[in-house]
């Protein structure tokens, strides 16, 4: 399978604005390519000897290569646009490139240590350079596989390097099944086959970093400081992402060491209907990212060797694990008549576990 690494570039001065220049003029080439590409309604024989661009060899031929892939979804869009009924078609556009990025193949790269090496173009001559990068062990260690090519962009006024990396297949060695019900105030509920039971993240504490963040930016708002808002916000995503991913990396991490080879999780279309929830809990659910959390949980799991099945969400907070009688939870607590006792969440852990698969899709 193929992951990307996202590697924190520290450029010197020199370099920054050497990478601002090849990533702005790398956008400015792929935009006239498509647009010559759409005036003449096909793709064009162009090489790295024919266009004009400020750009080494390497990185040209690069620029060609994201062009035609822009225009032929752009001419797959026309086409299933020209199917539908003229009162359902839409405008077309042709799509533009806005954010600055530039992209090299694995040939014209390398990464050695903590510096990475790439072609840009100095005094019309193609010549490398060298940037440091900030690496972790984690990165390290996934960069050990066959290495893609490199994209580098910029985000929050920094740049950051892309690296498609190859994984080798892995293959669990469990045959368990362990089911994982996402909620609000306990983001998920891991059982596995047997019964052990794992409960992982802090609701409470994700519904008080939002409510500060949602205060300060109301106060910002009043203030009408539109820049701190969008800070603001950008801040509260990153902190759910974190959390998102230590949430899914102790799901996966759980069951590596419980010997499963199958996780269980809720078909996403229907997760927002079956969450638990309340009026206070209401604004929460709509922007906590349950689809986000189990792309992550799907993505580690994955590189673990871990298939990752969807159930169908039908009554899985309300059946009985013993006796299949439905009923409604009090609060945290389940209770059935035949006996049954249980934390709600678990409940519902139990029973994705051993739910129909909704055609193993999303």
């Amino acid at each position: 399978m193929q992951i990307t690494v996202k590697i924190k570039l520290e450029p010197t001065r020199e370099q920054n604005i050497l990478l601002q220049a090849t990533t702005q003029e790398y956008i400015r080439l792929v935009n006239q390519i498509v647009a010559d590409f759409v005036e003449a309604d096909t793709t064009l024989k162009y090489t790295s000897k024919t266009v004009v661009a400020e750009l080494s060899s390497a990185v040209k031929n690069q620029a060609i290569q994201d062009a035609k892939s822009v225009f032929k979804k752009y001419k797959k869009n026309v086409r299933t646009n020209a199917r539908l009924k003229p009162e359902d078609q839409k405008e077309v556009r042709v799509p533009i490139l806005k954010k600055p990025v530039a992209i090299w193949n694995n040939q014209n790269y390398s990464l050695k240590e903590n510096v990475l090496s790439f072609p840009v173009l100095i005094a019309d001559k193609s010549k490398r350079i060298e940037v440091k990068v900030v690496l972790t062990d984690y990165q390290r260690e996934r960069l050990n596989g066959k290495l893609g090519s490199l994209r580098i962009t910029q985000k929050s006024g920094k740049y950051i390097a892309q690296i498609a990396v190859e994984m080798p297949e892995q293959q669990s060695k469990g045959n368990k099944v362990m089911g994982v019900d996402l909620g609000l105030k306990i983001p998920a509920v891991a059982v596995v086959e047997g019964g052990k039971t794992k409960f992982v993240g802090n609701g409470r504490q994700n519904k008080f970093i939002k409510r500060k963040h949602h205060s300060v930016r109301r106060k910002l708002g009043k203030l009408k400081k539109l820049k701190a808002i969008e800070k603001r916000h950008n801040k509260e995503q990153r902190w759910m992402k974190d959390q998102d991913h230590k949430i899914s990396r102790k799901i996966v991490n759980f069951g590596k060491e419980n010997q499963v080879s199958v996780i269980r999780l809720e078909k996403l279309s229907g997760i927002r209907q079956t969450a638990r929830t309340s009026r206070k809990n209401e604004k929460n659910l709509h922007v906590w990212s349950f689809y986000r959390l189990a792309q992550y949980i799907e993505y580690k799991a994955t590189l673990a060797g871990i298939k990752v099945e969807y159930v169908n969400p039908k009554h899985t907070s309300q059946k009985c694990p013993k006796c299949g009688e439905l009923n409604k939870a009090n609060d945290r607590k389940y209770k059935c008549g035949c006996g049954y006792k249980a934390h709600r969440d678990r409940v519902g852990a139990i029973n994705i576990m051993s739910a129909t698969v909704a055609d193993g899709v999303a």
